[in-house]
Parts: C-alpha cells; sequence; structure tokens
C-alpha cells in the first residue's frame, strides 16, 4: 500500500472540519480590550487551543500533493523542486529592501540584478535583458511589444504573429494582446516545424514567429537555422518561448539559433516557485538591435555603482518596479551555485530522465526521442481519468489532454531533480493504470482527500465565502 492510500480508511477521516466547527463556542471582537474604533463589528472568532490549531494546519497540509510529496512530472510546466538555500537568501534581513529607496542605499541589490542580467544574457545568447516583467506569460507580452516597438521605428505596420499550433496558449494570448492577428502553422508528421507551411504563411505581413525549442512534443527543430533564415528574409523576428530552456543549459542557446527576442521563465528554468498565481519573473532578452526597445528601466553600471537606466526608445514600463526581487535573487543563487557545469549536468539529467521514463511506460508514445518531456497517448482510456487514478497511486499526475496533436495526451516532464528510484515510482503508477478497467479508471480517485471535484463548475460558480453544510 501507497502513502497516499494510507492516509485515509474512510469518507470521514478525509473531511477535515474548518476551526470553527472544532470550536465548541466563538470569541466575539466586541468582548476585546481594544477600542470600538479598532474592531470590526460582529467578527467572531473559533476559540481553539494552540495544538489543536497546530494539528489543523498541519492536516491541511498533509492532503495537499507538491514537489517535496514526491514525483510531480507535469509536462511543459517544469515542476522543478526549489532548493531550501535559495529561500533563506530571499528570507534574508539583508534581502529585505523597498523599490523606492533611493539608489544609493541599494548597491548591493543593483549589483546583483546587474550580474543577473549578464547570466541571463549569457545562457540565452542575448546581447541585453530586462528583468522587469513579472511573468513568463508577461515576458511574452513585453518581448512581442519590444518586437512591435522595432517594426513600428523602422515605419512597418506589420500585422501578424505566426505560432505553431502545439504552442503554448500564451503564445496565442499575447500576440493577440499586441493588436496582432495569428496565423496558426500545422506541424509535419514527425511534430516539428513544417517548413513548407512556414514558407507559404510568411510575407510582408509577418511581424513574428513565435517558437519553443524543443517543443512542447520535447522535440528538438532540427531545422531551426533554416527557420530562422525563412522569417529573416521575410523580414520579421524569430521570438523564443523559453518554457522548455530547462532542456539546453549550458549546450545550446537560442541566441545562437538566430532568435532575436526571448522570455526566461525562472520558475521552470531556474528553480524560483511555480504556481498559485504568483509571485513570478519573466525576463526577456534580445539582440542589440532591439535593445533600445526594452522595458524601462534596466541596471547599468554608472561611475564604479550602479543605476536604473530608461533605454533610448523604450516600449514603456511592464511592471511597477524593476521586476520581483525575491524571485530574481532566487534565479541569480540557483544559478551561481550551480555554475557552468552544474547547468550542463542539469540539462543532461532533465534529458536523460525524461527518455528513461519514456522508454519504462506501456502507453503509446508516437514521437521520439525527447529532449526533457515526452508526450504519451492514454489511447482508448481516458487521460484526465487516467490522472485522476494515478493519484491513488501515491504520484502527481502528467498534463493531460495537452498538446490536442496527441489524443488523450498525457504530457509528462520528470525534470533533472529525480532520481530512477522515484522515475520507477512513476513507472510503476502509468503501468498499474494502464491495465485496469475503464470502470475503475471512472471512479478515481478513492484515496484522495478530495475527490470528483466538479471543476467548470467551480471555475464558473465560486463559493467565496464559506457557509456551513447544513445551510
Amino acid at each position: 500500500m501507497n502513502y497516499s492510500q494510507a492516509r485515509w480508511t474512510d469518507d470521514d477521516d478525509r473531511y477535515e472540519p474548518l476551526l470553527s466547527e472544532k470550536s465548541s463556542e466563538t470569541v466575539s471582537t466586541e468582548d476585546g480590550p481594544l477600542p470600538d474604533d479598532l474592531t470590526r463589528d460582529s467578527l467572531t472568532l473559533p476559540d481553539v487551543s494552540e495544538p489543536e490549531l497546530a494539528r489543523h494546519y498541519t492536516r491541511l497540509s498533509q492532503t495537499n500533493y507538491g514537489v517535496e510529496s514526491g514525483p510531480f512530472p507535469l509536462g511543459s510546466c517544469t515542476m522543478k523542486y526549489n532548493p531550501s538555500f535559495t529561500e533563506d537568501l530571499a528570507a534574508s534581513p539583508d534581502a529585505a529592501v523597498h523599490p523606492d529607496q533611493p539608489t544609493e542605499t541599494t548597491q548591493g541589490t543593483l549589483e546583483l540584478l546587474y550580474r543577473l542580467q549578464d547570466y541571463l544574457g549569457r545562457i540565452g545568447g542575448m546581447d541585453a535583458v530586462s528583468l522587469q516583467p513579472p511573468a513568463g506569460a508577461a515576458g511574452e507580452f513585453a518581448g512581442i511589444l519590444v518586437a512591435k516597438a522595432y517594426h513600428e521605428h523602422n515605419g512597418e505596420d506589420r500585422s501578424e504573429v505566426l505560432i505553431p499550433e502545439s504552442a503554448h496558449g500564451t503564445n496565442f494570448a499575447s500576440a493577440a494582446m499586441a493588436g496582432y492577428d495569428v496565423v496558426s502553422l500545422a506541424g509535419d508528421d514527425d511534430g516539428r516545424v513544417d517548413l513548407d507551411a512556414l514558407e507559404a504563411a510568411v510575407g510582408e505581413e509577418t511581424a513574428a514567429l513565435m517558437l519553443t525549442n524543443p517543443n512542447t512534443l520535447g522535440l528538438f527543430e532540427r531545422d531551426i537555422e533554416a527557420i530562422a533564415e525563412i522569417v529573416h528574409d521575410a523580414g520579421g523576428l524569430l521570438y523564443y518561448d523559453g518554457a522548455n530552456l530547462n532542456a539546453l543549459l549550458g549546450r545550446a542557446r537560442p541566441g545562437d539559433m538566430g532568435f532575436d527576442v526571448m522570455h526566461y521563465n525562472v520558475h521552470k528554468t531556474f528553480a524560483t516557485p511555480h504556481g498559485g498565481g504568483g509571485p513570478g519573473a519573466g525576463p526577456i532578452g534580445v539582440t542589440d538591435e532591439l535593445a533600445p526597445f526594452l522595458p524601462a528601466p534596466r541596471v547599468a553600471e554608472s561611475g564604479g555603482g550602479y543605476e536604473y537606466v530608461d533605454p533610448d526608445r523604450s516600449m514603456g514600463k511592464v511592471h511597477g518596479f524593476y521586476g520581483n526581487w525575491p524571485v530574481l535573487l532566487k534565479a541569480y543563487a540557483y544559478i551561481a551555485r550551480l555554475g557552468d557545469a552544474g547547468l550542463a549536468d542539469a540539462s543532461a539529467k532533465a534529458v536523460l530522465n525524461a527518455n528513461y521514463l519514456a522508454e519504462q511506460i506501456d502507453y503509446e508514445i508516437p514521437f521520439g526521442p525527447f529532449h526533457h518531456e515526452f508526450v504519451a497517448s492514454a489511447g482508448e482510456q481516458d487521460a484526465a481519468d487516467v490522472a485522476k487514478r494515478m493519484l491513488d497511486y501515491g504520484v502527481h499526475p502528467p498534463t493531460t489532454k495537452w498538446p490536442e496533436i496527441v489524443p488523450e495526451a498525457l504530457m509528462t516532464e520528470p525534470t533533472e531533480a529525480e532520481s530512477r528510484r522515484t522515475l520507477d515510482q512513476l513507472a510503476a503508477a502509468f503501468d498499474a493504470v494502464a491495465g485496469e478497467s475503464d470502470e475503475t479508471l471512472a471512479s478515481a480517485p478513492e484515496s484522495t482527500a478530495a475527490r470528483r471535484i466538479d471543476q467548470v463548475r467551480a471555475a464558473r460558480e465560486p463559493r467565496l465565502s464559506w457557509q456551513s453544510l447544513d445551510e
């Protein structure tokens, strides 16, 4: 029996009562020692002991599954383990600076940001970097706005952005938000960009091609130099979605492939926290000719110190301050700790782990070999049911139903952090579910605190305030 099956013995054990349900009485703020003008009217709080409070929140934490609970192979999302030392650094009193402080009082912070700009530029093969965008999607949007500002400066009113059909949904959204018409490109039979389709699509209206390399199937675009030439000959720019940079660290650079602008997902690539809506960071890098259009400000050296400067023809601001400092600090610490050799080793193990796991499971895998991730097909089974059943085997399931070019997709990325033992644990869960009946899958999960949730209703009709079960 795995650990998740051992946690609960019946439905009553699964349910953790609210504190108000545990309390035999409540305490009203009206009875407190504070003046009336400092208290809320008729606010009642549960009256529980400290052990009850500690046990409540500990039990709640035990019902959640995170990357510190076990393998978390969400494809494309790159749920990397976040080293604790980076959290310690971000929580250090020395890191507690206010963005409105005068620059002369934050020289250490500015120096670290300047060094991170340099690190990211060298890793991506880019000439200039802005740390300002506060998330990967914000980085995408900023990168496309930089491209737009570049074309407008050159007197060109281009209207289209080309995007492969397997691209992340945010690519389509970022291009549309920037005012472009989106042209979707079909892939070829081996899951990569179809050069004939690309040549037919590019033209005077092409502002950019947004591309992920390796792509969302975990496949490297072998014709990337030809792709870059086709786009550049048409006067367009090549945009790199940094979601899968984890597969290339220390081994290949988007700038060397012909990309003009890119964003970095530091939460995917450099192990800062991921999920929960933030905080995040999505720095962007560009070539020299696009550097004048970067968001303002950037950090630059000045007279033996550091200061904020605005690029000559900046597309403007995308964030109130210069990036999310604690998140950027964690990314810097991760890069500095690993160094060149460590980054190259991380990407090698990410590729090795993905290909090893792909060889172990019984599900059909239509492409390969892979870089850091692969997409299997659940075949006749429903991919969502497969995912729910895998929870009963003590592991987190992969991403499901996407990309849609693989039927009943199971998009899987184990990352470099997992050992062979945990990869074998994942493979055993995949294979166990592959042999189960549709009836078993349809009733899964059986062992989790929450089971079959109406996800659509929860999103459309969220209950934002608590009501007792009797109401």
